[in-house]
């Protein structure tokens, strides 16, 4: 009874917060709230979708997998889904996207639109998430790193599992609360060209869009060249009607670059402003110094006709006194002038090691801010990136930097060299990550297992790491930076006695070397 009364609680608490307000609403800053499922291990869970009142008659299914270490699977599936651009000018593709009580925000993947009039579109990924809600979003490009508000579905609570009740949580969020989807440029629907335009073409175009919105223009004129070049290369393609895939490989990696681009812009901009806040500071300092010279100088000015007047009176007295009297007190007034003299000399020299302190001790400061913010900078590019390849498979720490690995299932079988279709999917945002960190040196080693004659293992991993190294090359990753081999069933990670075992063993190893152990080296 206990057990269905909170079930019942729960489950009416999901359906009130899956209601979605009005697009004029969804542009505030208000915070959603949906439903996080815990997904049990091993036990394929089906959530179904409804959607909000952007798309109130869409519906979808989710079959849920957690497998442990190896992440959560999700086979996402939807039907009649209208294009993203119908919902505003600024949309242009569905992003489906995991998040976690915590606020973790994983993007799991775009759904590319086949047919004419709506999308039809499956979705099979892996999220090192256990509990996470999934919610479908429309957004302007596939690289985006926060879900828009622009929400068209959310999941339900699922049904319980072989008689067990499954564990939910509340997840808040407010989404991308950035003035561009705000900006009243943009227009609210889409223009009639949209129908006929690839959907990569349209994210690329609202990538450079976003990086100029963000002041790449100013703090990164270079990258949005980059960016604003490859865009009409991918123009250029689709107006002579080359196909469609050498058009969308152009598109995505101007978007990339457009992502890139906007990033550096945000990144530049804030290091500017607080040059300029140094800058300013500094002027101040140096104004006070100067306030403090003016004072200093008119204290003499004002000591200068001390004395004269002194002076003058000392005269007058030593006149009308005795000629011994006199010689007296001009001796008496020599010292006292000799001992001021030494005062103030003494003085000059406190002030001047004083200033040169207080130099010192501003350059000092200056040079741990900039060491501070460089160190800050490389160690947040660091997490960002590592954060971002945890998606893609499992990472491991080095002496030289960290390694990813990635499953035997990127492979359409054991014993071939050719990606699966799910991978080769997957792995067009890892290339674009790679050849966005051209900081890092990328060791690629793929294994195997022990089944087999030597020289045909060796040959297998040889031509499975050449394959990703060539994949890597055409997203823009220089062959320089990359190392290529095939390991054979060396270095085993677990006994080649079990099928599992084996399975394990069919890897592939990315090793990252970080700049700063490079240079150590």
């Amino acid at each position: 009874m206990i057990l269905s009364s909170i079930w019942r609680r729960l489950f009416v608490t999901a359906v009130g917060v899956l209601l979605l307000a009005t697009f004029v609403f969804a542009q505030s800053d208000t915070e959603r709230q949906t439903v996080a499922i815990t997904y049990p291990l091993d036990e394929t869970v089906t959530v179904k979708f409804r959607g909000t009142t952007l798309l109130p008659r869409l519906k979808g299914e989710a079959k849920v997998r957690r497998a442990g270490r190896k992440g959560t699977s999700v086979q996402f599936g939807v039907e009649d889904l209208p294009r993203a651009s119908e919902l505003g000018g600024i949309y242009t593709t569905y992003v489906l996207w995991a998040i976690s009580p915590d606020g973790h925000v994983d993007n799991l993947g775009e759904l590319k639109r086949s047919g004419s009039s709506f999308v039809n579109s499956k979705l099979e990924v892996t999220t090192p998430l256990q509990t996470f809600a999934l919610i479908l979003t429309a957004e302007p490009h596939f690289l985006m790193k926060v879900p828009s508000r622009m929400v068209v579905l959310e999941n339900l609570p699922p049904q319980r599992l072989h008689g067990a009740q499954i564990e939910t949580a509340d997840v808040r969020y407010i989404g991308n609360s950035s003035d561009y989807f705000r900006n009243t440029r943009v227009p609210e629907i889409a223009d009639r060209d949209y129908r006929e335009t690839p959907v990569s073409l349209l994210g690329a175009r609202q990538s450079l869009a976003l990086a100029k919105y963000a002041g790449a223009s100013q703090d990164a004129p270079d990258e949005l060249q980059v960016a604003e070049d490859e865009l009409q290369a991918a123009e250029q393609a689709w107006r002579l009607n080359q196909p469609v895939s050498e058009v969308d490989i152009k598109a995505r990696k101007a978007t990339s670059s457009g992502a890139r681009a906007e990033e550096t812009a945000v990144v530049r901009r804030a290091a500017r402003v607080r040059r300029e806040e140094i800058q300013r500071r500094d002027e101040a300092v140096r104004t006070a110094e100067q306030s403090a010279d003016n004072l200093q100088r008119e204290n003499e000015r004002l000591r200068a006709a001390l004395d004269k007047e002194k002076q003058a009176r000392e005269l007058a007295e030593r006149d009308a006194g005795s000629a011994n009297d006199q010689l007296r007190e001009k001796r008496v007034e020599i010292a006292r002038l000799r001992d001021e003299l030494t005062a103030v000399r003494a003085e000059s020299d406190d002030a001047k090691v004083k200033l040169a302190r207080i130099e010192g001790e501003k350059q000092a400061e200056a040079n741990r801010l900039e060491a501070e913010r460089r160190a800050t900078e490389r160690r947040n590019a660091e997490v960002t990136l590592k954060a971002t390849l945890s998606k893609y498979g499992t990472l491991k720490e080095t002496a030289t930097g960290f390694r990813l690995v990635l499953p035997e299932s990127i492979w359409s079988s054991a014993r071939t060299a050719t990606l699966s279709s799910a991978a080769q999917a997957k792995l067009e945002p890892l290339a674009a990550l790679l050849a966005s960190n051209p900081d890092y040196q990328l060791l690629i080693e793929a294994y195997t297992d022990s089944k087999g004659d030597e020289v045909s293992l060796q040959q297998l991993t040889q031509e499975r790491a050449r394959v990703l190294s060539d994949r890597f090359q055409s997203a823009g990753v220089e062959a320089t930076r990359i190392q290529a081999n095939g390991m054979g069933a060396s270095n085993p990670v677990a006994p080649n006695t079990t099928v599992a075992g084996r399975s394990r063993n069919r890897r592939v190893e990315i090793t990252f070397t970080s700049p700063k152990n490079t240079a150590s080296n």
